[in-house]
């Protein structure tokens, strides 16, 4: 087994216990809303929405795969960390054991965010991870952080 790691980090103009909020603790309900063509719905499947929690998030018709499993591995409402591991799904192929993810935001200088992502891919013998593939995921994560922060500027009453 391989361990590939690889770090990500994005700005955004919305304070991070706002945007916590609305990406981590609500985002169940705001990412379906905001890009249904690329995700369809989320629903806990065991837990209580804190560490050990399994949810399923069915992806949009948009979407290459069709859903994928979460499990919660730490959530931090204080310092806004959130980890989670991509356990089940056809993302994961059969080649990939699994994924983990931590975030971390952080307030910029500017009053906005600082968004810190770590992702770690589990594979499975010596399959080694495609940085095109890499890269084009990051973009998406970038581009959904821009969705909410849009999201958020155009409703300031949202999620407070």
């Amino acid at each position: 087994m391989g361990v590939f790691t690889y770090e990500s980090e994005f700005t955004s103009t919305i304070p991070p216990a706002r945007l916590f909020n609305a990406f981590v603790l609500n985002g169940d309900n705001l990412i379906p809303e905001i890009v249904p063509q690329a995700v369809q719905s989320a629903e806990i499947l065991e837990g209580d929405g804190g560490p050990g929690t399994i949810k399923k998030i069915t992806f949009g018709q948009g979407s290459q795969y069709s859903y994928v499993k979460h499990k919660i591995e730490s959530i931090d409402k204080d310092n806004f960390t959130y980890s989670y591991s991509v356990i089940e799904g056809d993302a994961l192929s059969d080649k990939i054991e699994k994924i983990s993810y931590e975030t971390k935001l952080v307030a910029s200088p500017h009053g906005g965010s600082i968004i810190k992502s770590t992702s770690k891919y589990y594979t499975i013998g010596d399959f080694e991870i495609n940085e095109e593939e890499v890269k084009a995921g990051k973009e998406k994560a970038s581009g959904l952080f821009k969705l909410i922060e849009e999201y958020l500027q155009a409703n300031p009453d949202a999620y407070n």
